[in-house]
């Protein structure tokens, strides 16, 4: 099943930001999109905009640290539709912040939300995918999983495991299962809100008013994936704007 025209696609993080983009052009472009986010109120307004505008969507709200959120959120996917085929693991959190700050429980929160999150959605979405005989993974990763810079320590760590969880995924997919990863730079959210500590926050949002890209750009990333052969497996992306270092 190539194209984007009729596929269901679940996404995680869509309430706002990258999510919320591919959710929109995803469904512009004639995806059934199953969304999911903790933001119940975010989703039901996202969902109604797409309804308006001519397209499909159905919410849940979803928490990825919680197991059985991923599996309803699948779940609604199949009873809705039918069928999934495409996961679009794009929640994540990046509380950014000096190792010195020792601000553990911020640490573990990225670790709950960036690793076992996508966990989750694979253990929820690989054996709806194995029955099917098709499906495809779109992770949402980072550019600090290729570079690690002072005070995302952390935050890079998981996102280098992303990277590591997907290829390992990858390698043992097969020919019916495709994996993406999908590495933005520094784009126009509010990831900068995140941080706890003043001076990073500060430093990080000078930066994104300076050079970020908007979410839409991103979105037309993994919109590309999706949208190749199925015997097509684009495995990586990395999309930032042209004055990041």
């Amino acid at each position: 099943m190539s194209g984007i025209d009729g596929k269901v696609v679940a996404i995680t993080g869509a309430g706002s930001g990258i999510g919320e983009a591919t959710a929109l052009l995803l469904a512009e472009r004639g995806a059934r999109v199953v969304l999911g986010a903790r933001r119940s109120e975010r989703l039901a307004d996202l969902a109604a905009r797409i309804e308006e505008a001519g397209g499909t969507a159905v919410h849940l709200r979803t928490d990825v640290t919680r197991r059985e959120d991923l599996h309803a959120l699948v779940a609604l996917a199949v009873r809705r539709f039918g069928r999934l085929d495409v996961l679009v693991g794009n929640a994540g959190v990046g509380t950014i912040s000096p190792l010195d700050d020792l601000r553990v429980d911020e640490w573990d929160r990225m670790v709950d939300v960036n690793v076992k999150g996508v966990l989750h959605g694979i253990a929820a979405a690989l054996p709806v995918f194995r029955a099917q005989g098709s499906g495809h993974f779109v992770t949402t990763a980072s550019t600090a999983a290729f570079r690690v810079v002072p005070a995302m320590a952390v935050y890079a760590g998981t996102k280098v495991a992303v990277r590591a969880l997907c290829e390992g995924l990858r390698q043992e997919a097969g020919d019916s299962v495709r994996v993406t990863t999908v590495s933005p730079g520094v784009v126009a959210t509010g990831f900068a809100e995140a941080s706890t500590n003043r001076d990073v926050r500060a430093r990080i949002t000078q930066m994104r008013d300076r050079i970020a890209i908007p979410p839409a750009a991103v979105a037309r990333a993994v919109a590309f994936a999706v949208e190749q052969p199925a015997d097509v497996d684009v495995n990586e992306i990395v999309v930032r704007p042209t004055a990041q270092s």
